[in-house]
């Protein structure tokens, strides 16, 4: 039974993944290299268990878990059931920390990644017990939004993955199951395929990023949040699917690269909300407002789907 989770690194999802964990009533530890992540992250935890607040999650009546934070990584994984690895997206950096917990960890204890879409067969190479290594995709941000990827790889065991499946079902969350071990998983990859195109339509100049907002999110995203896509091909019918296909696929964005308008931002340094500009312009007032309003916004759907509100 897990009840001790000890998370690795305190980046954008850490505190978010943190705090619902504890809410479940586990015992976390939270680790970070950097003494100014940990601050960072001790302030966004009490935001985090405010959006739990709104959206009703209590504790268990076994009493509430806790967050204690660490800069000593054998620290935060002593005694650990799980330990979930949250650190950047690069391999050589995930391998380092599974290099520097390979031999703190017990022989039974689960070792997760939260990758975003590394294969779990590459990183699991880098570990001595792969049949206790899966991978554990949290959706961003991580205490709002309840689905979350459970992915083998080539030599993770059965048991590890129905583990991990019954823990996210504990938790009151949505667990599901990735059963082939793709670059960048479902949600990602879906995710991208969208980004794809629209990048390419921005670019093209058929439309304005402003335009096509509120296109995905008024059009698109509004239905898929009630009806998800495959029952969206039975409500539309596949004979239809069918013949704009037949037109259509020929005409959408299938590049290979990335669309140069990116790769011009970059170079800019205009990197979006993180660098005060991206597509659009940010002042750090309005930042925060963002953070509010769609945290609220994403907090009111999801009530609604629930059927709480």
């Amino acid at each position: 039974m897990i009840q001790r989770i000890a998370i690795i690194g305190m980046g954008t999802m850490g505190p978010g993944m943190a705090a619902r964990l504890a809410r479940a009533g586990m015992q976390v530890s939270a680790y970070d290299v950097a003494p100014p992540a940990i601050e960072r992250a001790q302030s966004m935890l009490g935001v985090a268990e405010t959006v739990l607040d709104s959206l009703g999650i209590a504790a268990p009546s076994t009493g509430s878990g806790t967050v204690r934070f660490t800069n000593d990584i054998a620290d935060a994984i002593s005694g650990a059931d799980l330990v979930i690895e949250n650190v950047p997206e690069n391999i050589s950096v995930k391998a380092e920390v599974y290099r520097l917990i390979d031999g703190l960890v017990a022989p039974d204890t689960i070792v997760a990644s939260d990758t975003s879409g590394i294969p779990i067969t590459q990183l699991q190479a880098h570990i001595s017990n792969p049949a206790r290594f899966v991978g554990m995709h949290w959706s961003n941000p991580p205490h709002i939004i309840p689905m979350i990827e459970v992915i083998a790889g080539e030599q993770t065991a059965d048991e590890t993955v129905q583990t991990i499946r019954e823990l996210i079902r504990s938790l009151g969350l949505l667990p599901v199951v990735v059963k082939k071990d793709v670059p960048g998983f479902v949600e990602n990859r879906v995710l991208y395929a969208l980004l794809r195109e629209v990048v390419d339509l921005v670019e093209r100049g058929v439309i304005e990023p402003e335009d096509i907002d509120t296109c995905v999110s008024w059009g698109i995203g509004y239905k898929l949040a009630v009806v998800g896509p495959m029952a969206l091909l039975d409500m539309a019918g596949l004979d239809i699917y069918n013949s704009v296909s037949t037109f259509l696929n020929s005409d959408l964005a299938d590049r290979k690269d990335v669309a140069p308008m990116v790769g011009k931002k970059i170079a800019a340094g205009t990197l979006g909300i993180k660098s005060g500009e991206g597509i659009y312009s940010y002042t750090p007032e309005r930042i925060v407002e963002l953070q509010r309003e769609r945290a609220r916004k994403l907090v009111a759907i999801r009530r609604i789907l629930e059927g709480t509100d």
